[in-house]
């Protein structure tokens, strides 16, 4: 019995990343414990979900619940099958953006038609839309990769796709998603061995095209004048950046403890969203924003090295989903933590693993899952390689 239970804890080493899965269960309970002191305030004062303390923390429990059921079901799913299925769960997504959009079917907050109704939570199909580009964007470039030099035949049908899923996520409006999507795709074309000049080329004309979105829509451009000087209104249009940076400025090294944040007392809005790290840097201090941030950039190195690695086995679909999910949490993160610092304007984009809500945790532990799938197949190859015939 003894040595059957060490062969097992002797396989289970070897064919999991431990590391990697203590990190993002690092992060799940770091996030569980800060939403909940973010959401205390504005819980209690919300009359609309009865003046409960908890009500957040008990819902993002929830949600990690979820997320990890439905993690651990992706993870026994042969990556075969997510390959072959790629293309009908994009169209899946696809149809999801859609409904968002019908009236009656789509739930509208703030201005922003984003959610479906599902009764006791709302599903949000643009989070998940990033892991389906992910997988589609994978599996074709992995399968168009003897034409990826070509602009008609490599680019072009996938960037034709790209431009619905644009189209539809601007109708909501939800651009930061639809950035956080073309990177991922653009990411994903570069790595499967895109020509590099044409790859220059494409970017260039890739940021003019963004510029040309924030310029020609008055909502966008009003955020990026007063990203630039939020200390003009610092009552009106620069609320929301100016307590975020009086946030980090109260938390100094090593923050005002655990509970102690001043902002969380209804002054920033969405603490628990959006801003989160505004009040990790508060109640944690500069200390533990530095952890937060060596816990994503140990979690992106090793989807990169995991990667590399089940890429020298040539399985390039495999390689593609593990580099790209990297790219997705490296870039939303940084994107949300330069917000919360006011290095860049408001998205909207929410940090991975940590901020409150169902459908962006749920779609950040699926991708993970399959990170794990990734490494824990090429893990498996790798023992049967080296097994005596």
């Amino acid at each position: 019995m003894m040595r059957w239970l060490g062969d097992r804890a002797e396989t289970w080493q070897a064919e999991l990343d431990f590391p990697l899965l203590g990190t993002v269960l690092t992060l799940l309970s770091l996030g569980v414990v800060m939403v909940y002191s973010a959401s205390i305030a504005l819980a209690q004062a919300d009359r609309h979900i009865g003046f409960h303390a908890g009500y957040f923390f008990t819902r993002q429990l929830l949600y990690v619940g979820m997320g990890v059921l439905v993690g651990w079901m992706c993870f026994h799913v042969p990556l075969d099958l997510w390959k072959k299925y790629a293309l009908p769960l994009f169209g899946l997504g696809i149809l999801g953006l859609v409904l968002v959009l019908i009236p009656g079917l789509g739930k509208e907050v703030n201005g922003s038609r984003r959610w479906l109704p599902l009764g006791i939570f709302n599903l949000q199909p643009s989070e998940f839309m990033k892991f389906l580009v992910l997988l589609y964007a994978a599996d074709y470039t992995s399968r168009k990769s003897d034409v990826m030099h070509s602009l008609k035949s490599g680019f072009v049908p996938l960037f034709l796709v790209m431009l619905v899923v644009g189209m539809l996520l601007l109708k909501e409006p939800d651009f930061g998603a639809f950035a956080v999507m073309t990177t991922i795709a653009a990411a994903i074309l570069f790595l499967g061995g895109m020509n590099w000049r044409l790859f220059l080329g494409l970017s260039v004309l890739l940021g003019i095209a963004f510029v040309l979105m924030v310029v020609l829509s008055p909502y966008r451009f009003n955020r990026l004048v007063w990203f630039w000087n939020p200390w003009a209104d610092p009552f009106g249009k620069g609320y929301q950046l100016t307590h975020a940076l009086i946030a980090f400025g109260h938390g100094g090294l090593w923050g005002l403890g655990l509970g102690g944040s001043i902002e969380k007392q209804l002054y920033l809005p969405e603490a628990h969203t959006d801003f989160l790290m505004a009040v990790i840097a508060e109640e944690l201090g500069f200390m533990g924003v530095l952890v937060t941030i060596g816990l994503f950039a140990f979690l992106v190195i090793r989807a990169f090295a995991i990667g590399r690695r089940v890429a020298a086995m040539e399985c390039y679909f495999e390689a593609l989903v593990a580099q790209g999910v990297g790219v997705w949490m490296a870039v939303q993160s940084v994107v949300n933590i330069g917000v919360n610092m006011g290095l860049l304007p408001t998205k909207g984009l929410t940090l991975p693993l940590l901020s409150y809500g169902g459908s962006g945790i749920v779609a950040n532990i699926m991708a993970l899952a399959v990170l794990f799938r990734i490494d824990y197949e090429s893990r498996q190859r790798m023992r049967h390689r080296g097994k005596p015939r």
